[in-house]
């Protein structure tokens, strides 16, 4: 394999399982944000934000894993058939199915662009009371479809480094 790709590869992988390490912290953060929203109830006046914040944070949770998923193989797949190929036919096969992934998050990429130039442009906030901007959150779903693309990429590449007899 030329150096160049295996750099790409060994790059992605490195970024990825960073910022999925990083994301994996931010479920400590939702039980924080939950955690509050239950004391405020409780003990004072309920927290306007809690809500919201927790949904943002468990968005951010989930796309930023999203790559680290597919790096460590923990995505659903039916394995009825699949577990018992050779790891060959099993390069063979993602190689080729990699690309409907890599559409599909093509297609959220562009709808997640779309969506965070309205909300730049409009200044778009969220309907409720405490009204905070939806850009923020907008532009984390756009780096992470980028950071999947890119280890779907990274995972094609070394699938093609398997099936030529090398590994990455």
């Amino acid at each position: 394999m030329p150096r160049a790709l295996v750099a790409f590869v060994r790059l992605v992988d490195r970024l990825n399982y960073g910022i999925g390490r990083f994301a994996m912290y931010l479920l400590f953060v939702l039980m924080g944000v939950l955690l509050w929203s239950s004391v405020s109830k409780v003990f004072f006046n309920p927290s306007l934000w809690t809500l919201e914040m927790a949904q943002f944070v468990m968005v951010a949770y989930f796309i930023l894993g999203g790559p680290y998923s597919l790096q460590m193989g923990s995505h659903v797949r039916m394995d009825l058939l699949y577990a018992d190929w050779p790891l060959r036919k099993k390069s063979w096969w993602d190689a080729i199915t990699i690309f409907a992934v890599i559409l599909y998050l093509g297609v959220m990429l562009w709808g997640a662009i779309d969506s965070t130039l309205y909300s730049l442009q409009y200044n778009e906030r969220s309907p409720t009371a405490w009204r905070p901007y939806l850009w923020p959150i907008k532009i984390v779903m756009c780096v992470g479809f980028v950071l999947m693309i890119l280890q779907c990429l990274a995972i094609f590449i070394r699938d093609i480094a398997t099936l030529r007899g090398k590994t990455i």
